[in-house]
């Protein structure tokens, strides 16, 4: 056992188990509701724009079993841990939901909703503070983490990692575990842990996708099997063969980040972002600067001679390179994961949206001219910025965006951070006007009323008595 983390899990369990939704900051209320209606409305969304997302609709609802939890964008309902599995990987489909601790809403919301849903009479207070709980562990294990790029270089997928953990803790909330059950719940997820990167290499796009809807099912029977009785795993977080040792490979994690001021310090209020593009997070910075240049200069896509991506960190150029491919995306996810694609996107619309990635927008041929006048240049390693800490989403090395006209003027940005972020966070109406655009590509249409409903109960939450009530309206 690390001494360091004595008693480190049984302190997350009782954090879980008795924390009070009275004891949550109005902000933290006020973000948690966000959270909620940005990750409905991206799950939603996929339901069209999603290829898989057809695929593992027909698959679950073959499945059988009680009508228990709704599938979102699709309706019908299916057994709680299949609802979450359906809906965690909806959440993750358009790589348009949240940031931070990695993705932690698509690993709480689904969870939470699903269960909610079986249950019933759960509170929209009692949901709040179900998802405050699993994303305030995600990312505390996330941010414990004190080794640079580590979901690079030990080749982990954070948020289905640390997701059976965050959703066994929100989904044992609304069971009403006491400490010990959920000190067996959370062991329970940690027996379950997965989520290698190789998902999201090659071909693998389907499976990427699906992260939050392993980890989301598996959360489920975690709480569900504590509360019949079993036991899970003691000391998961410290312990010899625990999280950090066998997953993380360190002895000297980040232990005031993990278990320091339970219940009166939440890390999501300092870390937790949304994208305002739907796209891979490293498109986000040179978005930005493209953005920021764009209006500055007034400049419009027949002033632009070239653009050079320069430098940033590996990421940067994993989405660079090799540039023909990367010029030219075939699939939704190539484009998403595409700086030189997206780039274009943003310099000839001044704007990045969920249409720019469907077939049509993929072949735009304005958008295709100017991809053939970017590229990227990496920098010597010597004068490389120091790589992103604790993964993917903490940017910290950014790239720098240089435009050149055709009248021979040089525009340079390097963005001091990028729309969405803590630093630089949405408006309300910012995240209702996504809600609207998402949920117009539901499967099943949602009328204007309905949305319109929906997006009025979720300001409201702490009123709702009745969670289900809110799928209702989505998918009646």
């Amino acid at each position: 056992m690390n001494m360091n983390g004595l008693g480190a899990t049984r302190k997350l369990a009782r954090h879980a188990a008795t924390l009070s939704y009275e004891a949550l900051p109005p902000a933290l209320v006020h973000l948690i509701k966000q959270c909620i209606m940005d990750t409905l409305a991206v799950a939603i969304g996929a339901s069209t724009l999603s290829p898989e997302a057809k695929l593992v609709h027909r698959y679950v609802s073959s499945v059988g079993g009680a009508p228990e939890s709704t599938m979102l964008g699709f309706g019908g309902k299916v057994p709680a841990p299949w609802a979450a599995f359906m809906n965690g990987s909806l959440g993750h489909m358009l790589d348009y939901d949240d940031l931070g601790a990695s993705h932690v809403s698509i690993a709480t919301v689904p969870v939470a909703l699903a269960v909610a849903e079986k249950l019933k009479k759960i509170s929209g207070k009692e949901f709040i503070t179900a998802i405050a709980l699993g994303t305030d562990l995600q990312t505390r294990l996330y941010h414990g983490i004190q080794i640079r790029s580590w979901t690079m270089t030990e080749g982990w997928f954070a948020t289905q990692l640390f997701g059976y953990i965050a959703g066994a803790a929100a989904a044992g909330r609304l069971m009403k575990l006491d400490e010990d059950a959920m000190e067996n719940a959370l062991g329970i997820g940690f027996n379950q842990l997965s989520g290698s990167r190789q998902m999201a290499v090659g071909t693998a796009t389907h499976m990427r996708s699906m992260q939050a809807g392993f980890s989301g099912q598996g959360s489920i029977l975690a709480a569900e099997l504590a509360h019949i009785g079993l036991t899970g795993p003691k000391e998961f977080v410290e312990g010899r063969y625990g999280l950090f040792r066998n997953y993380v490979r360190t002895d000297n994690p980040d232990w005031e980040m993990i278990v320091g001021q339970l219940g009166t310090r939440f890390p999501l209020l300092k870390t937790h972002g949304f994208k305002v593009w739907p796209a891979c997070s490293y498109t986000r910075p040179t978005n930005a600067a493209t953005l920021q240049v764009r209006q500055e200069h007034s400049l419009r896509a027949e002033d632009v001679d070239s653009i050079t991506i320069i430098g940033g960190s590996s990421g940067h150029q994993l989405l660079s390179e090799p540039i023909d491919l990367k010029r030219r995306p075939k699939t939704s996810i190539d484009g998403k994961y595409s700086i030189p694609f997206t780039t274009a996107v943003m310099m000839v619309k001044g704007n990045v949206t969920l249409r720019d990635y469907t077939p049509e927008g993929l072949h735009d041929p304005a958008v295709l001219a100017m991809a053939d006048r970017i590229s990227y240049r990496a920098l010597p390693p010597s004068i490389t910025p120091a790589a992103p800490q604790a993964g993917e989403d903490s940017a910290i090395s950014r790239p720098v965006v240089e435009v050149r006209t055709i009248d021979g003027r040089v525009f340079s940005c390097e963005p001091d951070g990028v729309p969405g972020d803590a630093d630089h966070p949405v408006t309300q109406e910012q995240v209702e006007s996504k809600f609207r655009d998402c949920v117009s590509f539901s499967a099943r249409p949602i009328p204007e009323g309905n949305v319109e409903q929906a997006l009025a109960m979720i300001r409201n939450l702490e009123s709702v008595s009745e969670m289900s009530e809110l799928t209702g309206v989505l998918t009646s």
